[in-house]
């Protein structure tokens, strides 16, 4: 069936706490575990239910953020979202006390035990009114970055329209589009500081009603992080400050040598090719490209493109009040995932068909798996792992992509992801030092921003754009504002992917192997245990980078001959 003719219908508050609250009664009042399983079936029932129709509701208003109905039903279930989600939380409670606890571990997974303990720690019923008002924080800043326009050179056009731009090979182009995105932003100036102040209290205020120092720890439970802590994290970014940084640095300034840049400066960022990053086809010749790269690459991945194109599962056309970002969300109850994307024309667009795509053929291969409701595909490092590492095994198909360009894309798809780890880790210690110091003020904000940049990304010189300049290049990474501490996850996957890049240029149909296998344990294993079987190192374990870093410049040494 079209994803776009999948039936909805809300399931209401009053239907998902009645049946939840007799599930709980009936695993609280058991005398045997199979009475506690026989429950459980139930409330994977209801869970279904409400789990599908809130997808939908979310996915049909991102697609158009001014639909009347949609806006209404995601408002319902942004309303109702913590009550349901403490309605849960009780349940399982109610499970990690059963006098069956031993036995269900032993019959159903212990890693599920290990996630409900984590989920306890990050709900009460004493901050649901609290998650209310951050849901509505949220898609307020939603709102107002998928309705924000832009005028470029005479033409009105969304961020994501505007963004192709930042890629041309023209440096004074790239300028005037960042020169627009700034001013541009400084017009909201006010409203972008305001909504993030509140959100970083009331996230402060929650974790202080459940007894923590501040929002990071209760942040790692709501990220239901099973297998390392802030104490990991915080090694990992010096890890990536010590063995990854110099390297990226000097990457970046040779690189801007080629390109005739001496005065490397943010808008110079997004180019990587002399004369211009390659670029794909239009639409049509990038799903074309991608159903024959599929039924190449594996059975597995040639039924799921199948799926994906039949059912029309995927929005990638850039409009007007469409949401901004990009996902992969998953209706359970159809077994049905979905990708939306902005296409711009860049080789960006290629990404779509590769990264969205894999989280998409991960929720495809679990669909059926005994705990995908509950655990998903596990924890987001293990979600970016399946979406980062299918990047790179397109890698041999991309000559159907972007022709006698396929090396140049190469080149630049392996600088850029390397690249993004020490960006994307100092989004994290940003927001470590936001919630450490939740009053502060939006100038002390944009100033410790602008530090980082210059320790994590010190090839980049940040002056010359308006607003930008000032330290406010964080105020667009929605992630930051939507889903706090999630950003460190594609870092550490995007060092797992390079695992598996390696792997593949030794043998590709092996290293496949082990990335299907990987994806299809979905939430059953926790990342680093997932890690251990694909035989890659744990990017926690002291030199773990260094080595990675050096096998990377190698790598990009080789790949450097494609012109």
């Amino acid at each position: 069936m079209k994803v776009s003719e999948l039936p909805y219908v809300r399931v209401t508050l009053e239907e998902v706490s009645r049946v939840m609250a007799e599930v709980t009664a009936r695993v609280k009042n058991a005398k045997s575990a199979d009475e506690v399983l026989a429950a459980r079936e139930d409330y994977l029932k209801i869970l279904r239910e409400y789990s599908t129709a809130s997808c939908l509701a979310s996915t049909r208003y991102t697609l158009n953020t001014v639909d009347p109905f949609y806006a209404a039903e995601n408002d319902y279930y942004d309303e109702i979202g913590p009550t349901v989600q403490s309605d849960i939380v009780r349940y399982q409670a109610a499970l990690l006390d059963s006098p069956f606890r031993a036995e269900l571990e032993e019959r159903l997974s212990g890693v599920l035990f290990q996630s409900m303990e984590v989920s306890r720690k990050a709900m009460s019923e004493a901050i649901v009114e609290d998650m209310v008002e951050e849901n509505k924080l949220v898609r307020r800043y939603s709102d107002l970055m998928s309705g924000m326009e832009f005028t470029f050179r005479g033409e009105t056009m969304p961020r994501a329209a505007l963004m192709k731009y930042a890629k041309d090979s023209d440096r004074a182009t790239r300028r005037e589009c960042y020169e627009v995105l700034g001013r541009g932003l400084e017009a909201h100036r006010a409203e972008l500081d305001e909504i993030f102040d509140r959100m970083v209290h009331v996230r402060d205020r929650m974790a202080k009603k459940l007894g923590y120092k501040n929002f990071i720890e209760l942040g790692y439970y709501r990220m239901e992080r099973l297998c390392y802590d802030e104490g990991k994290v915080a090694a990992f970014r010096e890890n990536v400050l010590r063995d990854v940084v110099p390297v990226v640095a000097r990457l970046r300034r040779e690189n801007a040598k080629r390109l005739g840049i001496e005065d490397y400066h943010l808008y110079d960022d997004g180019v990587i090719i002399p004369g211009g990053d390659p670029r794909p086809g239009n639409k049509e010749a990038i799903f074309a490209a991608a159903r024959e790269m599929y039924h190449a690459m594996s059975p597995e991945t040639a039924a799921f493109i199948d799926m994906m194109l039949e059912n029309e599962a995927f929005d990638v056309d850039a409009r007007r009040n469409k949401w901004g970002g990009g996902y992969c969300i998953d209706f359970a109850a159809y077994k049905q995932p979905f990708i939306l994307a902005n296409f711009n024309g860049t080789a960006g667009d290629v990404d779509v068909v590769t990264h969205e795509a894999g989280h998409a053929l991960n929720a495809w291969l679990i669909a059926d798996n005994r705990f995908a409701l509950e655990l998903q595909c596990g924890g987001m490092e293990t979600a970016e792992t399946h979406s980062m590492s299918m990047e790179f095994f397109a890698w041999p198909y991309m000559d159907r992509f972007f022709g006698a360009d396929a090396g140049k894309y190469r080149y630049m798809h392996a600088l850029g992801a390397f690249s993004f780890i020490p960006y994307g880790t100092m989004v994290d210690a940003f927001q470590h030092i936001v919630y450490e110091h939740p009053d502060m003020t939006p100038a002390e904000r944009n100033a410790a921003w602008l530090e980082l940049e210059h320790a994590y990304r010190p090839y980049i010189e940040q002056s010359g754009i308006p607003y930008l300049e000032e330290g406010t290049r964080w105020q667009y990474q929605m992630h930051i504002y939507e889903s706090p501490f999630y950003y460190i996850d594609y870092c550490l996957a995007q060092t797992a992917a390079f695992h598996f890049l390696l792997a593949s240029l030794d043998d590709y149909g092996d290293a496949l192997k082990r990335y299907l296998r990987l994806s299809r344990q979905g939430g059953e294993k926790v990342w680093t245990e997932l890690l251990r079987e694909a035989g890659f190192p744990s990017p926690f374990e002291p030199g773990a980078l260094r080595a990675l870093s050096e096998k990377v410049e190698a790598l990009l040494d080789s790949l450097r001959a494609y012109d």
